[in-house]
């Protein structure tokens, strides 16, 4: 068989942290799944101080999808460094493609599911879910930011020169290949790490499709504040201004590793 008519393998990547309430949710959703050998699940915690482990290991066992997986950092490495795992675990096991699914049940699964089927996410380096793009639905989400969120875009877009409907989103798809020299390995370890690699993907030319997604928040916790959240982004667009190369090929980390080690609790 032609190695392009392959199936391609798909990595559902769900962070957890402080998503206790929340993940028997994301993962019960997940059995939709179930029938398609191309998906597997891998949940990693990043060092939850509540009950995420156990519920996530609970609700794992009950889903009928054949292949999951529980990685527990070692450390707590921050969101950025959560996808890192990810991202080397599926390049391991030779996974395609990661699709990141958050563990606090704000975005859903069957927003991209049918993109899926139709291939969309062939084409694309990057299939990134927006809150913001048209025919997107807000639930629950503050106006005020809704409307900091928009302000952000659109700096980002207008510094990028590429239309940017969303920083990021808890839903998105990647092609795995793009990881492998490690381009985004220097990028920060916290909540920025997405705007890191926005800008990179649009600055290397990747392929980047955006699509609409229903976005809700009920019983979610953020862990992002507005107001330092918007500090370290005019930051990081500062440096990303002043010397593209050096940007992208910059240490953005407060605390670099040589690696990020995690264990296997299933």
């Amino acid at each position: 068989m032609d190695q392009a008519a392959q199936p391609q393998r798909i990595l559902v990547f769900v962070p957890m942290y402080r998503c206790a309430p929340q993940i028997t949710r994301v993962i019960g959703k997940l059995a939709t799944i179930a029938e398609d050998p191309r998906f597997a699940i891998l949940c990693v915690d990043n060092r939850s101080p509540d009950d995420t482990v156990a519920a996530a290991t609970a609700a794992l066992a009950a889903c009928p999808v054949a292949d999951k997986f529980l990685l527990l950092n070692d450390n707590n490495y921050g969101l950025g460094g959560s996808h890192k795992v990810a991202f080397e675990f599926a390049r391991i096991h030779g996974f395609d493609y990661v699709l990141v699914l958050h563990g606090d049940d704000q975005g859903s699964i069957f927003d991209l599911l049918p993109r899926i089927k139709r291939g969309d996410h062939l084409r694309c380096d990057a299939l990134l879910g927006a809150r913001f793009a048209p025919g997107s639905k807000l639930k629950g989400y503050s106006a005020l930011r809704t409307a900091a969120n928009r302000v952000f875009n659109a700096i980002f877009s207008a510094i990028t020169r590429h239309r940017i409907y969303d920083l990021g989103s808890g839903l998105n798809m990647y092609r795995r290949a793009i990881f492998d020299e490690g381009m985004h390995l220097r990028f920060a370890d916290d909540l920025t790490f997405n705007y890191y690699l926005i800008i990179a993907l649009v600055d290397r030319k990747l392929r980047v499709e955006f699509f609409p997604i229903e976005w809700r928040e009920d019983d979610q916790v953020s862990n992002a504040k507005l107001f330092s959240q918007g500090t370290l982004m005019l930051r990081l667009l500062s440096r990303r201004m002043l010397d593209r190369e050096a940007f992208l090929a910059g240490e953005h980390r407060a605390m670099p590793r040589a690696t990020y080690p995690a264990t296997l609790i299933r």
